[in-house]
């Protein structure tokens, strides 16, 4: 009799969410209040992409024109004695002759066997491109060109950090609070790094703009989905998730546009200040509310909601003494931290599924859509494409949520995004046109399969855990990005390889997913023993028992 109150208690507040419309034009106006901040998030994710490029290079031979060793030879002829050539024809980016070689003057084809040395005076690079990257401005090429991955590495890692941070604070001290704190330290920590005039002080403010931006995202995806009610959440996440499409296409648009890499940073930061601005509007959590026994502020921001969505008679249906019968007696003054996550058998199990699903989501997304110049494409106009394609993927996965479930979407577009990765591995690379089709179509199913994984969190883990929940798992997802782009830098053992361990967890994260307990139509928990207790009951149970109480 005890869990059957309890189930009728843990369950109400979906019904009084409905008295004051759980999807009107208040969801809505919060919906395009948070796409402001998440157009953000995808330029600064992908923004190596760019920033990080490494243009044409060559030895500077300037010192040499000075001395006057070189007279008056023309460019052409500087760089034919100065410089050995590769088998493409163009200038050696890493070495230069030991002195001038003047016969190549007559004969330029037999320099293979002259002494060379390493750049002695830097490098000159081709601007023709880009004004300014990471590369240019801190010489990170050569024996230094690692670092320029590195930096997403770092970027990740702080995002990682951040995941476990915002977690824990945002289930402790609310969601709307700690979202502002996130927008605030991403602004200042990212026009720092633009300012930074060493590489150790660009990564180090990289990883506090990855950390601020953590915020904005778990945050923004968990507040949108706990204000709407259970039929409309697919729509919510899908729309949501439309955000980082537009903002990756954005991207490419910002990058072609501004050339400069601090410029650029600063560009595609600018988002946030409107954001900033329109935090006011922007409401707590109720379902939080209420789960840390604010029932009565709970309450004024249900009224808002019911008055915003013209249910006049909220009021008169729903009493503020009410609110306090939602949570249970044990979750008032509770503090949650991620221990609570492995204490109870459920927990522990969807903790660690979720886990591995978003490692190897993110970890193959990375994978994908850092690697843009292997095509041999204009790289604006790939990344562009690999944004564009998201657009169709997530209508088809709107689809797909509400037809066949949560579960089934989830691990079919992981298993597909590897076996795309395994077609092109197999395939030969004259044929770059069908592996430049199968590569975007693995790009699609890879948004798709992240998109899915985003909505399915926010609906395991209950609401006393959910931030922590999104915390954990936005963790695990960054421990794979960050690990992408190092994986990526195998290719210079086995050029293959990088796509064999993308295709491997792909494929193995989305037989895990299967794994999972389906979501579709059921009601958010609310607490621990929702997990425990309640999940495994088949929706039709859940309707049944609760139509009885």
């Amino acid at each position: 009799m005890f869990n059957c109150l309890r189930f009728q208690v843990t369950m109400k507040f979906d019904s009084i969410l409905d008295k004051a419309d759980g999807f009107g034009r208040y969801q809505i106006a919060l919906a395009l209040l948070l796409f402001i901040p998440r157009i953000t998030i995808p330029c600064h994710f992908l923004l190596n992409n760019f920033i990080a490029a490494i243009p044409s290079h060559h030895c500077n031979i300037s010192s040499l024109v000075a001395d006057g060793i070189l007279g008056n030879l023309s460019r052409e002829e500087r760089l034919t004695v100065s410089i050995p050539v590769q088998e493409d024809g163009t200038p050696a980016s890493c070495h230069m002759f030991s002195y001038p070689q003047f016969h190549l003057l007559m004969n330029s084809s037999n320099s293979t066997a002259l002494p060379v040395v390493e750049c002695q005076n830097g490098w000159e690079y081709d601007n023709s491109t880009f004004i300014s990257t990471l590369a240019t401005q801190f010489d990170l090429v050569c024996d230094k060109r690692g670092l320029a991955k590195t930096s997403v590495t770092i970027f990740f890692l702080g995002v990682m950090a951040g995941a476990v941070f915002f977690g824990v604070l945002c289930d402790k001290y609310g969601r709307r609070s700690m979202l502002l704190v996130s927008y605030v330290l991403s602004i200042v920590f990212s026009v720092a790094s633009a300012f930074s005039s060493t590489y150790i002080m660009f990564a180090a403010f990289r990883f506090l703009t990855g950390l601020a931006l953590s915020g904005i995202v778990n945050i923004s995806v968990g507040l949108s989905i706990e204000w709407v009610d259970t039929e409309h959440r697919t729509f919510m996440g899908v729309f949501g998730s439309i955000s980082w499409s537009l903002g990756n296409m954005l991207l490419a648009g910002f990058a072609y546009l501004v050339t400069d890499w601090r410029m650029l940073i600063i560009t595609v930061t600018s988002p946030l200040l409107l954001a900033t601005a329109t935090w006011w509007w922007i409401p707590e959590s109720a379902r939080w509310l209420i789960a840390n026994g604010e029932a009565e502020t709970a309450y004024k921001y249900l009224q808002k909601c019911a008055n915003f969505n013209k249910r006049r008679d909220f009021s008169s249906r729903v009493k503020p003494e009410s609110l306090s019968t939602v949570a249970t007696m044990d979750q008032q003054g509770h503090s949650y931290t991620y221990l609570d996550l492995v204490k109870t058998p459920q927990l522990r199990r969807l903790t660690l599924f979720t886990g591995i699903v978003w490692y190897g989501v993110s970890s193959t997304y990375y994978g994908i859509s850092l690697n843009i110049t292997s095509f041999g494409l204009d790289f604006y106009l790939t990344h562009f494409i690999y944004a564009a394609i998201e657009v169709p993927a997530k209508i088809l996965i709107y689809l797909s949520l509400n037809k066949v479930g949560r579960r089934v979407t989830q691990s079919g577009t992981l298993v597909l995004t590897g076996f795309c990765i395994l077609i092109n591995i197999i395939t030969p690379t004259e044929f770059w046109t069908f592996r430049t089709v199968i590569a975007v179509l693995g790009k699609g199913l890879s948004e798709a399969s992240f998109t899915t994984v985003f909505l399915y969190t926010t609906e395991l883990y209950p609401t006393v855990m959910r931030q922590n929940g999104l915390g954990y798992t936005s963790f695990m997802a960054r421990l794979g990005a960050s690990i992408s782009p190092l994986i990526m830098l195998l290719e210079d053992k086995w050029t293959l390889l990088p796509e064999v361990i993308f295709c491997t967890l792909a494929i193995f994260s989305g037989l895990i997913a299967w794994l999972l307990p389906e979501t579709n139509n059921a009601r958010l928990p609310e607490t621990i023993e929702d997990i425990e207790e309640m999940r495994n009951l088949s929706i039709s149970q859940q309707r049944i028992r609760e139509t009885f109480l």
